[in-house]
């Protein structure tokens, strides 16, 4: 074994594999940095250049890119509220409220430190477990990944705050979005509403852009101000030495929140897509002082930071080791190692063990590569927070619409961004919590996969009790549900998921999450009674149990809600008055003028295309919106019509939508 750890980091530091090491990293923290993008289109983009090279240095062109996206991430996740990708999540709950609060640096040291810890920890520490690994993970079957999926469903009671009901109900909706599109397990369709563009499912790229990034833009296109809310002198020069301070004043919680991310990720397509909401509850439960997550608490970005970079070597394992991807980022390199010749299995634990070993040293050297980059870059990044409004509004727009576009590279994917964007402003607005809906869309399609394998596989319900690390997972699914139920994981001073929110709980909270509690309801019902036609009981009976367990929830929400807005509706003096006073609290008439720019750039598209509607919002939004002179309104123009055509275009090779006008 140490032989191979030693011959792996040999190969590694030859020439020139150390140099496409070098590549990869530098290309995937530009392209982690693009919120859509992320290690999968990287990986992509990269693949055809290793056909003709050597196995290592190939590996370590790919692998560079692949460890460090899920650091670079961090960038739009904490300046702007926006996830990079699903590893950077659960980061957005603490780390863009520290970039309010003008401790972007702060929030950047911490992250990128941890993240050199995590990765380079969760490849020692796979390196090291490799002999003890794999009889652990042979013994996960579909019954214990359908458990470990409710596991992390039970996060909601975290991510809720102390809304809980309302934290259910989001939850649940987020399952049942799931279900749209052909059931996988009898190929029939469900909630297509008849397009076309819903038959294979709603992608969560433009879901979760939509639903963190457009009301974010419209918030600060509205105030005109910028992402922090303090002065630029208030962060202070230390604050990125501020942040690695932090790191080693909770070094506890980093080195548990990287054996989380180690071992978490190792399991195949589950452990990626929960680490760091598991790692952020993690972190939330074991504090004695839990006043200030979601509000600006530095551990809420040190935990899931720590975690999803640490994973990256554990998801590694079972793609070796059994040619089982975890995730489309694994698939790639399990493609680019069949390329090569090489087949996933025994050898590449014997062998192979040197190459196997190299990939790790990959990552742990990438890992550190990468922290020391963006630390030396952080600090002018951070001024980005400091940045007017209307500077960032309108370029920040065309790369999440981007984004979301390389989903399915269809308008559909405009409209869900831009559906989930308005959702998205009416929970902000309502008190509504975000994040269970992303952890409910991550984990639908896994949870009813094995559900309907669980049932098909097993006669009654003895695997509940005669498997035994089901019972392992059942009795931390009771405990995490105990402990939140006792008000240990979510007392009423922590409100986790609603730190974004400018209502103080009164007239327009109130009224505007009595709307929504009306719209779920109704969803819900008419979900149930589309889902009694359906023509065989293996198609309906994941969504009939969700929304069993839905219509009750909305409606309890919607009762509560009902009783608070007549309260406040009394009390500011009749209907007609609340009305008012709530929509000069929304903003009302602004923001539904930026709604307006939005659907006119998408009318513009389908009859210019998007070379011209991008440019266009770009410019006219400068000019009318922020009063930029003509100059600078057609230079900002020209620069985003050179993004979509260079990068999206021509670079990513994306096809853009045909216009009436120019085809």
């Amino acid at each position: 074994m140490i032989d191979g750890m030693l011959a792996g980091l040999s190969l590694v530091l030859s020439w020139p594999t150390f140099g496409y090491l070098l590549l990869g990293v530098f290309i995937g923290l530009w392209v982690g940095a693009v919120p859509g993008l992320g290690g999968v289109v990287g990986l992509v983009l990269l693949l055809p250049f290793t056909f003709s090279m050597e196995p290592v240095p190939a590996f370590a062109l790919l692998m560079g890119l692949y460890a460090v996206t899920s650091t670079s991430d961090t960038i739009s996740a904490i300046l702007l509220g926006i996830p990079g990708s699903v590893a950077s999540q659960a980061t957005i709950l603490d780390g863009y409220p520290l970039a309010k609060k003008g401790q972007a640096a702060r929030a950047f040291g911490a992250a990128y430190t941890v993240s050199a810890f995590g990765g380079v920890f969760g490849a020692v520490l796979m390196a090291v477990s490799l002999p003890f690994i794999l009889p652990v993970i042979f013994a996960f079957g579909i019954p214990e990944f359908l458990l470990l999926g409710l596991l992390g469903l039970t996060m909601v009671g975290v991510l809720s705050g102390d809304h809980i009901a309302k934290g259910l109900t989001v939850a649940l909706f987020g399952l049942l979005l799931t279900t749209v599109g052909y059931a996988e397990a009898t190929g029939v369709p469900r909630f297509h509403l008849q397009f076309a563009y819903l038959l294979d499912g709603i992608p969560i790229i433009p879901i979760a852009l939509g639903l963190f990034g457009i009301p974010e833009l419209l918030e600060m296109a509205v105030k005109n101000t910028s992402i922090s809310r303090v002065e630029m002198s208030d962060d202070g020069r230390g604050g990125m030495m501020r942040g690695v301070k932090d790191v080693f004043r909770h070094r506890w919680l980093t080195l548990r929140a990287s054996l989380i991310g180690t071992y978490v990720g190792i399991l195949p397509g589950l452990g990626g897509a929960i680490v760091d909401w598991i790692a952020y509850g993690h972190a939330v439960q074991s504090a004695a002082d839990k006043s200030m997550f979601g509000k600006g608490d530095i551990r809420g970005v040190i935990a899931p930071e720590a975690a999803n970079n640490a994973s990256r070597a554990g998801a590694l394992i079972p793609t070796l080791a059994f040619g089982i991807p975890g995730s489309l980022g694994a698939a790639i390199l399990l493609s680019a190692l069949v390329i090569k010749g090489l087949q996933p299995g025994p050898d590449m634990l014997t062998v192979n063990l040197d190459l196997t070993f190299s990939m790790i040293w990959d990552i742990a050297i990438a890992n550190v590569l990468a922290a020391g980059l963006l630390m030396l870059l952080s600090r002018q990044i951070a001024k980005v927070a400091f940045l007017p409004a209307h500077y960032v509004v309108p370029g920040v727009m065309v790369v999440l619409l981007m984004g979301a576009w390389v989903a399915t590279s269809s308008m559909g994917d405009w409209w869900t961004c831009l559906a989930m964007g308005a959702l998205g402003y009416a929970m902000k607005q309502g008190g509504w919590p975000r994040p269970p809906l992303i952890l409910a869309l991550v984990l639908g399609t896994l949870i009813e996969n094995n559900f309907q394998l669980t049932i098909q596989l097993h006669d009654g319900f003895s695997w509940m009790y005669q498997r035994p690390i089901v019972v392992v997972i059942e009795v931390a699914i009771v405990v995490t549900i105990f402990l939140a139920a006792r008000g240990i994981t979510r007392p009423k001073s922590v409100k986790v998921s609603n730190t974004d929110n400018a209502d103080n709980g009164g007239l327009s909270q109130s009224l505007m999450s009595c709307i929504l509690a009306v719209a779920m309801l109704s969803v819900f019902v008419w979900a149930y009674a589309a889902a009694a036609n359906f023509a065989d009981a293996a198609t309906s009976r994941f969504p009939a149990t969700l929304l069993m367990l839905a219509i009750p929830l909305a409606l309890l929400v919607l009762v509560q809600d009902a009783r608070a807005s007549v309260r406040h509706v009394k009390a500011a003096g009749g209907p007609a008055l609340a009305v008012a006073a709530a929509s000069r609290e929304w903003d009302l008439s602004a923001s539904m003028k930026f709604l307006g720019y939005l659907l006119a750039l998408l009318a513009t598209t389908y009859v210019a295309g998007q070379l011209v509607a991008l440019p266009l919002f770009v410019g006219l939004y400068a000019r009318r919106w922020g009063n930029f002179s003509w100059t600078v309104s057609l230079v900002y123009a020209a620069i985003s019509l050179l993004v979509v055509w260079g990068l999206y275009s021509r670079i990513m090779n994306l096809q853009l939508h045909p216009s009436l006008i120019f085809g």
